[in-house]
């Protein structure tokens, strides 16, 4: 009788989620909207001014523990500078058959030259399609990064470029939250500081959301609101997706 029991209990989680919502995306056809602060492939900017922020100080490459990033720095033209200061990066390279998305070139950074974008479904059929050069990296003139025909770019995923990487403030110091700590972005601007954890947060500005606003349905079940929850929240869901009914007694 035990073992009758046990082969029918294995069966528990199966039909705990038969009423629930469907999760799955049809993907690659439809892509669930990213966070702002996304991890993707990475982006050079430039200041409001259209200057490179980029000044060839090697930081990003020194700190890559995979040895994926080349970086040659020049003196700046004096008719023509390229950067503020006196050098800027005249070779700039990343090979993505190395990179894994550490994000320590990120941090290391002294100018936040060096972001990322929230893209990053792209693939290459040749190895020096993988090797990314300061010219696939600049953002254009609208502070846009550059689109690679490789590269599978959708709505949203060059907004807010490198928006996440000043999400916790230094060292943990409660004192810097809500202090902007960033230099603007050409295109972009200066952007709202982030907020942390706390209270003190404006998702509107910072484009932030809410996990249990936006994925209730991965949640747990006592997370999840009663009229989002199983048989009760499709129903809900197929009333919204029906066409209105006319009234009887309109033709």
């Amino acid at each position: 009788m035990a073992d009758f029991f046990t082969f029918f209990g294995g069966f528990k989680l199966t039909l705990r989620h038969l009423g629930r919502p469907r999760v799955t995306t049809s993907y690659p056809q439809g892509k669930r909207a990213k966070q702002p602060r996304q991890h993707g492939r990475h982006v050079l900017s430039r200041y409001e001014d259209g200057m490179e922020k980029c000044i060839g100080c090697e930081l990003c490459a020194g700190v890559c523990p995979v040895d994926c990033i080349y970086v040659r720095g020049l003196d700046n033209p004096p008719d023509h500078p390229v950067s503020p200061g006196e050098r800027y990066g005249y070779i700039y390279e990343i090979n993505y058959l190395r990179c894994i998305h550490c994000d320590l070139c990120v941090e290391a950074c002294p100018t936040q030259a060096i972001t990322e974008s929230k893209m990053f479904e792209f693939s290459f059929t040749n190895r020096a399609d993988a090797i990314y050069t300061k010219a696939e990296l600049l953002v254009d003139d609208q502070g846009v990064p550059q689109r690679l025909p490789w590269e599978d770019w959708r709505e949203g995923e060059a907004e807010m470029t490198g928006g996440w990487m000043r999400a916790t403030s230094p060292s943990g110091d409660a004192s810097f939250e809500g202090v902007v700590q960033w230099t603007g972005d050409l295109g972009t601007g200066v952007r709202a500081a982030e907020a942390g954890q706390s209270a003190n947060r404006d998702d509107d500005a910072t484009g932030s959301k809410q996990l249990r606003d936006v994925f209730p349905r991965h949640l747990l079940s006592e997370d999840v609101p009663l009229d989002q929850r199983g048989l009760q929240a499709m129903m809900k869901n197929a009333r919204a997706k029906m066409p209105k009914r006319r009234d009887r007694g309109q033709h």
